[in-house]
């Protein structure tokens, strides 16, 4: 049997750089070698990517020859970049972009796959976009009637341009506890909870430091995080629920990545009816944001009312050895690397179905 050729694509140009790699590790060690001829394609904090050899695993020190993606429909061949060397050193039957937050899930990565026109596992283009954008997602699911907190959009100009005016606005709007979010970005990064008026400018300007936009929202009394995975299809598939539990005041970088103490609940104690109102509501913001291939989607819940609020769908959620996505297919009855097969089926599926759209207007 000819072997489907991967491209597991990972690293990149953001402060989830190290997240990334972990995921892809966990990728790699995974997919069946007997049916994949896995190509690594680790990409540098500078954005150049490097063709790993064969032999090493995903790891944070990149490494291997440096290589490029052409932006030419049909070409799907990772070539050399070296001076006088354009030779093809891999072919790509399909990319696995596991590159996590600005430059790999916002849209940009998959536009140059798109002009490639290679296959890819996850959303497209504006399905990527609109996941990553905080404020646009927000909008997206309050117009789908998908529950989502209030919020306050703020540009990093007006902070500078008026600072006091700034916070006195945000404090007037909201009652503390709140959080400070950049717009476009994961793993939270950036994040703060605020809960002394004194400390909202420094957690803005700290924000500041990673987009231009900025989202400030309440937090919600009692908190519980709740995580529903979703898998592409007809109809779009959800898992069963997972909670996380930390120590900390919420679930922050050091509790997702670096405390032992956090817990992840798999399923989560919730009823059957809450249950399928998680997983309803799960599918209903996958849909209403586009969403293709795969997503997690994250919601925030009132311990004492069970409402509950959807926090974020992530187009590309984490694939590491800790990561609730393959956890809740897992328990929902789909393995590790059964999961990674129908997430490749799914991305050259829809890559088929893109190949026989017409591109040329011809008058009957």
């Amino acid at each position: 049997m000819t072997k489907l050729r991967v491209g597991l694509l990972f690293g990149g140009r953001s402060v989830e750089h190290e997240v990334s790699i972990a995921s892809a590790h966990s990728i790699f060690r995974a997919l069946d070698p007997a049916r994949y001829e896995v190509h690594l394609v680790a990409v540098d904090q500078e954005g150049r990517w490097h063709l790993a050899p064969p032999s090493v695993a995903p790891q944070a020190q990149i490494q291997g020859q440096e290589v490029r993606l052409p932006s030419v429909p049909g070409e799907t061949s990772l070539v050399s970049v070296a001076a006088g060397d354009a030779r093809t050193v891999a072919e790509l039957d399909v990319v696995f972009p596991i590159i996590h937050g600005r430059g790999g899930e916002d849209g940009s990565l998959q536009g140059l796959l798109e002009l490639t026109e290679v296959a890819y596992v996850g959303s497209g283009v504006l399905g990527s976009s609109v996941q990553m954008d905080k404020e646009i997602s927000k909008r997206l699911l309050q117009a789908a009637g998908v529950p989502v907190l209030p919020w306050r959009t703020l540009r990093t100009q007006e902070l500078e341009r008026d600072p006091g005016a700034v916070v006195e606005g945000i404090l007037d709007e909201f009652d503390l506890p709140l959080f400070v979010k950049p717009a476009n970005l994961g793993s939270s990064v950036g994040i703060h909870r605020v809960a002394e008026p004194g400390e909202l400018e420094a957690a803005l300007r700290d924000a500041a430091r990673y987009d231009r936009k900025l989202v400030v929202e309440p937090g919600v009394a009692s908190p519980r995080d709740i995580e529903v995975a979703l898998i592409d299809g007809d109809p779009v598939q959800a898992s069963i629920p997972g909670e996380i539990r930390t120590q900390r005041d919420w679930y922050d970088y050091e509790a997702k990545y670096v405390d032992e103490d956090t817990e992840l609940l798999v399923p989560a104690p919730v009823s059957d009816a809450l249950t399928e109102q998680l997983q309803r509501a799960a599918i209903a913001a996958f849909e209403a944001l586009e969403g293709e291939g795969l997503a997690r989607v994250d919601f925030l819940m009132e311990g004492d009312t069970g409402r509950f609020y959807v926090n974020e769908v992530n187009s590309l959620p984490g694939f590491t050895d800790v990561s609730m996505y393959p956890r809740l297919w897992e328990a929902s009855g789909l393995p590790y690397p059964a999961l990674l097969d129908r997430l490749i089926e799914l991305a050259l599926a829809r890559h088929r179905e893109r190949q026989a759209l017409e591109t040329q207007y011809r008058r009957e």
